[in-house]
């Protein structure tokens, strides 16, 4: 990695004085300089630039040094020097952040802050010395004080706060560190899943797309996502979506003699081809745009420090671009604005912004954070008003005292430890353990789910998962094994059941059939030889041609001679296989001029485009609509109802004189005639059935939305069990599910939706259109009181609006297109419809160990806060001390959450429903226990703050003057109160009221360790923590007392469950997530501003707890960040999404320069969270964008 980053720190080419530079690009013909400026010409102006430079792409290809049809020779030392020369194919992500930087940010703390500043004025005070006796007239404040010793120690406290401090920072940030690093290795693991293939001496083969360098020659093909630019050299038909450059919609048609400029991050939509690398990482054209948007801001930062501004770079991008023509597609100039960073900031925050609105436990979490922590701050503020007063008072009031100067620094003193205690009251009610919670059960599953096959690319994806009511599955390959095998076919008039031998066949019908196939499929489709002794052959390319390919096989007949005989290049048109057309074909030119058009596709599709078939004995005759009918009934149908897919296989003649218009395909592709219908079979996977059993089990709708016919799909949703015999459903043509969705007009109504997907579990001949309108319409839908949550799977590039528009996308891994994964959330390492059933188990998961922290958490912020608010009230000192305070809270927050987040998911949680997305984060049971002990807990601590000085027969406590040494009473409530938390612990495992707390408790090694490292440092503390932790030792009998009352809590716990939970018709739930979901865009955006406004307003007069939510914030900056640095998104997805973000911004008006000018920075000072401002610009419709960001 190291090397890597140095070499692409320069990433402006040094220009002139390079003499070594000029003669390593004189080895090649060609510079980096002349291939970028190449790269930013379109259209026309390229070829005419390639022909006036190079002579055509053959001459640039050799200048180059490669080859168009052998490509690079695979010698390291040449591949090296082209990364020398040229760049790598990689933008080097940001640095990862130091560790100080985090224990820095964690420092940023308001509640923090705070604590130190009152530790470090009470220990300058507490160095401070009254001079003489007068200090006897300023009462009993002085009275600690008699013993020499007890004054010196009174800095103790000040510097134990200030250590926990460090402690409780150290801990945080050390959390994120782990987490940062882990969420780096997985970006880095998404970003090696990504191979290309591309030619190395005359063999294709697969590469991590970091190993392309300039000269590969790439095979392109339908889904791929362009990890490079280069020069198109020969394309079959190829159409590319651009917008991710340029923000048009439309798809562009790219052709060697037209417009052969291909750009990196641009996707294929449909056709082939082989294109020469030009420029890679930096240099490529979305490179360019990402380090301005700086994600090479370290390089940025390097070049000030050394204080050369990049202003010639940008000088020379200008001028290039002044150069250009106006009908540029688009152009980005560095930000040359005294605020530059601050502008790229907000562009990063904008590109940061989550694909979808908050994740629903985000939300609900945040919202309760808040709640809580307001009570807190007003608790905290009544307790410190309380202790004041109570002081003042009692010494100038009911004592008469008068304010002497030479006593002011006692009662400051005084004021200090009770505005310590304040505060200590707020850190214990701020749940800062929360959103650490999260994130660490997001982490932690998120790695688990690697391992069963689920690749994570969006972190609240996984918690979405658990709240799944539907998932709408692809056939082929998810349910089935996408392995295709020919067993049936219809020839020369003949029904064969099976492979027929190759004698039955007549040989002039053989010989169309093997040319049929071999031409008429992609020339990446083929059949290798097993890799083990054996085995089946290996299938690579397209599932369905392949299937075809080894029917020749099996036919004793090979399909290479065919392809060598007639090379790609040779292949006069070909039409590609798309959703829409749902055929291929391909013209050849025949020894004597004339043409042959070979096609395969949809039986029921093709057949209807045949005038006549090859007969008994190869001769043509008519084929009527009649005799179409009657295959149907006869073949196509009997074949369907077994499951089987059926492929009709045709061709014509074609005369080369007039030369047919060949951009007429309507023209062309009809009047075929029938060579073969055949039958491919692709069994159901063995473990799906399971599989949906269990999701139907778990309340989720399983239906399966394929492109097949629809009989096929019937049979095959038996077969898995998506649809079960006696059921009332729906199986439905894509057709007929439009007719029945669209009014007179042809638009589509919600209520007709609403009519049919309940009840809808097959979608056959379906175009992903309709996959688009079915999950839009169950997700819209308000039928059901619960908002339905959509998980969908898809592999093609036409699944991507689908994998968009989802709760949760999942991409499959082998099978899938680049496009696919690029618009999902997961991705499917193994393509199997089971992994699916994990990751709604690990979702549940999630949202359990949240749920069980929660009830933790808030049974140890009730309990505490009222003891220290009471404690305060009736004896002017808080029982819990403030180290102890944030002992407890360090352990109760952090390592509680660590425990309780970490929990291994079990079969039971596929035994319930889902929640739901407005489901309260606590149930009533949860209500239920957390008051239940919460009282247990009150009764025993005031029972031994009142009389425990009675019952252990030792002195009291209460009432200690200032420096007092500790008392062995209040160390027996603090060891008690920390001892039940304890055994609390363990009875939070569990939240659905189930009796056996200890169930697969040894299956968790984290939690018992936390357990039992938690007991014993508090045996520490306890024995030998003295002063610094206000602490007496305790003897054995008064350690037993304190274990007794801490294992009651298990017992107790007991009780607690006996209790019916329908009889506490008192109990509220808590924690609701968004009332509405149908919020519009513009509604969300606003409420969003709502909600910032009121945090503003809060923080005028609250400060003190606001900020306290900073943890929080900092924690689900942590979430976010991991979106951002993309460490999650792979550096991909990072880069498309900047662009499509500056399309945001763009598309308003495209003119030819954009300026991005800094309007939005008034916004930024009065925000509270750091994205805010950012969050509703870019969540809101395009003129809020507009408000944002001003196109000039």
């Amino acid at each position: 990695m190291g090397e890597m980053a140095n070499s692409a720190v320069e990433f402006y080419p040094k220009r002139g004085g390079g003499g070594a530079e000029t003669n390593h690009a004189g080895d090649f013909g060609v510079t980096l300089e002349e291939l970028r400026s190449l790269m930013e010409l379109r259209g026309p102006e390229a070829l005419q630039k390639i022909q006036d430079s190079f002579g055509d792409a053959e001459g640039l290809c050799q200048r180059l040094k490669s080859s168009t049809s052998d490509g690079l020779s695979d010698n390291p030392t040449d591949l090296e020097k082209r990364r020398q020369v040229f760049g790598q194919n990689f933008i080097p992500p940001k640095k990862p952040k130091t560790f100080l930087q985090l224990v820095w940010e964690a420092l940023q703390d308001v509640t923090l802050i705070i604590l130190e500043i009152a530790a470090i004025i009470s220990l300058g005070l507490s160095f401070y010395q009254p001079p003489g006796h007068e200090s006897e007239g300023c009462g009993k404040a002085s009275g600690g004080a008699e013993d020499e010793g007890e004054a010196e120690a009174g800095w103790i406290e000040g510097a134990a706060i200030l250590l926990s401090v460090i402690c409780v920072v150290l801990v945080t940030a050390f959390n994120d560190w782990s987490k940062e690093k882990q969420f780096r290795g997985l970006q880095s693991r998404i970003e090696l899943e990504q191979r290309f293939a591309v030619v190395r001496n005359g063999n294709v083969i697969q590469i991590p797309v970091a190993e392309m360098v300039v000269g590969d020659m790439a095979q392109v093909k339908y889904g791929d996502l362009l990890p490079a630019d280069g020069v198109l050299i020969q394309g079959n038909d190829l159409k590319i979506d651009e917008s991710a450059l340029t923000g048009e919609s439309d798809h562009v048609r790219k052709s060697a003699d037209k417009d052969p400029m291909l750009l990196s991050g641009t996707h294929v939509m449909e056709g082939s081809g082989r294109m020469l690398v030009t420029a890679v990482g930096v240099n490529s054209q979305s490179g360019i745009i990402f380090t301005l948007l700086g994600a090479g801001e370290g390089e940025e930062e390097k070049k000030e420090k050394k204080g050369k501004q990049p202003e010639a770079a940008v000088e020379t991008n200008q001028n290039k671009a002044k150069k250009q023509d106006g009908a540029v597609a688009m152009e980005m100039q560095p930000l040359k604005s005294a605020e530059g960073g601050e502008v790229e900031e907000r562009e990063k925050k904008k590109s940061n912004v989550p694909k979808k609105e908050k994740s629903v436990l985000q939300g609900k979490l945040t919202k309760l954070a808040v709640q809580i922590g307001k009570a807190g701050l007003v608790m905290s503020a009544i307790t410190v008003i309380i202790l004041v007063l109570y002081f003042v008072i009692e010494t100038f009031v009911v004592e008469g005292r008068s304010w002497l100067p030479e006593c002011t620094p006692i009662y400051v003193q005084y004021f200090v430890k009770f505005f310590i205690i304040g505060v200590t009251v707020l850190v214990v009610a701020v749940p800062e353990g929360l959103p650490l919670a999260v994130t660490i059960s997001l982490a932690y599953s998120v790695k688990k789910m690697m391992k069963d096959n689920n690749l994570v690319r969006h972190l609240d994806a996984c918690e979405t998962m658990g709240n799944a009511t539907a998932i709408c599955s692809d056939k082929t390959g998810t349910l089935t094994t996408n392995r295709m095998t020919v067993v049936q076919s219809y020839i020369n008039d003949q029904h064969f059941r099976e492979i027929p031998d190759p004698s039955q066949i007549n040989p002039n019908t053989l010989e169309k059939l093997v040319n049929g196939i071999s031409v008429n499929c992609a020339y990446t489709s083929k059949i290798m030889p097993p890799d083990v002794e054996g085995g089946l052959p290996k299938q690579v390319g397209n599932k369905t041609e392949c299937g075809l390919l080894g029917f020749l096989l099996d036919l004793k007949r090979d399909y290479a001679p065919v392809r060598e005989q007639i090379p790609e290049e040779k292949l006069y048109k070909v039409y590609t296989f798309n959703s829409v057309r749902k055929s291929m074909s391909t013209v050849v030119q025949m020894p004597d001029g004339s043409f042959r058009l070979y096609s395969k596709g949809a039986s029921e599709i093709l057949l209807k485009k045949c005038s006549s078939i090859l007969g008994a004995n190869g001769e043509v005759r008519s084929f009527k609509p009649r005799d179409r009918d009657e295959m149907l009934k006869k073949v196509i149908e009997p074949m369907a109802c077994e499951g089987l897919r059926t492929i009709c296989i045709a061709y014509r003649d074609l005369p080369c004189d007039p030369e047919p218009d060949w951009e007429n395909e309507a023209e062309i592709v009809t009047d075929l005639t029938c060579i073969t219908v055949v039958g491919i079979e692709d069994p159901v996977r063995p473990e799906v059935p399971e599989a949906i059993r269990k999701c139907q089990k778990a309340g989720i709708t399983v239906r399966m939305v394929t492109g097949d016919n629809i009989n096929t799909a019937r049979a095959i949703a038996a077969k898995c069990g998506i649809i079960q015999p006696g059921d009332d459903f729906l199986c439905l043509e894509g057709k007929e599910f439009n007719r029945r969705i669209r009014n007179e007009k042809g638009e589509i109504e919600q209520e007709r939706i609403d009519k049919i997907w309940p009840k809808l579990r097959v979608l056959a001949r379906s175009s992903p259109t309709d996959k688009h309108t079915l999950v839009k319409g169950i997700i819209d839908s308000t039928v059901l009181e619960q908002r339905q949550v959509v998980a969908v799977t898809g592999d093609g590039t036409n699944d991507g609006p689908a994998l968009k528009k989802a709760d949760v996308g999942f991409a499959m891994g082998i099978a899938g297109t680049d496009v696919a994964k690029e618009a999902s959330d997961i991705i499917l390492t193994d393509d199997n419809f089971s992994s699916i059933v994990k990751a709604v188990m690990w979702g549940r998961n999630v949202y359990d160990s949240i749920s069980k922290f929660l009830q933790f958490q808030l049974t140890v912020n009730v309990v505490a806060v009222i003891v220290a608010f009471t404690g305060a009230c009736i004896t002017q000192d808080s029982p819990l001390k403030a180290v102890q305070m944030l002992w407890v809270n360090l352990i109760m927050d952090t390592f509680a959450s660590l425990a309780l987040a970490t929990e291994p998911p079990t079969e039971a949680l596929l035994l319930r429903k889902p929640y739901g997305r407005n489901n309260p984060l606590i149930s009533l049971t949860m209500m239920k226990n957390i008051l239940g002990h919460g009282v247990y807990q009150l009764v025993i601590i005031f029972s031994l703050l009142f009389v425990g000085e009675k019952i252990f027969d030792i002195d009291s406590g209460r009432n200690a003057p200032l420096h007092s040494p500790p008392s062995e009473h209040y160390t027996i409530i603090f060891n008690t109160f920390v001892l039940m938390q304890l055994f609390n612990e363990i009875n939070a495992r569990k939240i659905h009221g189930e009796r056996n707390v200890f169930d697969g408790i040894f299956g968790n090694p984290i939690f018992c360790s936390i357990v039992l490292g938690t007991f014993g440092v508090q045996i520490v503390i306890v024995q030998f923590g003295g002063k610094p932790f206000s602490c007496a030792p305790l003897n054995m009998e008064q350690w037993l007392w304190c274990l007794f009352v801490g294992v009651g809590e298990l017992l107790w716990g007991q009780v607690i469950a006996t209790v019916p939970t329908s009889h506490l018709k008192c109990l509220k739930e808590a924690g609701h997530g968004p009332g509405t979901d149908e919020m519009t865009e513009d509604e969300l955006a606003e409420d969003e501003e709502e909600i910032d406004h009121a945090e503003r307003e809060l923080r005028r007069g609250q400060i003190l707890w606001f900020r306290g939510l900073n943890r929080i914030q900092t924690q689900m900056e942590v979430v976010s960040t991991f979106k951002r640095s993309g460490s999650f998104q792979g550096a991909v997805r990072r880069r498309s999404s900047v662009l499509s973000q500056l399309h945001d911004v763009t598309n308003i008006s495209t003119p030819t320069h954009v300026v991005l000018s800094t309007a939005n920075a008034s916004a930024a000072p009065g925000s509270e969270f750091p994205h805010s401002s950012s969050h509703t610009a870019a969540h809101a419709t395009p003129h809020r964008v507009c408000r944002g960001t001003s196109v000039l």
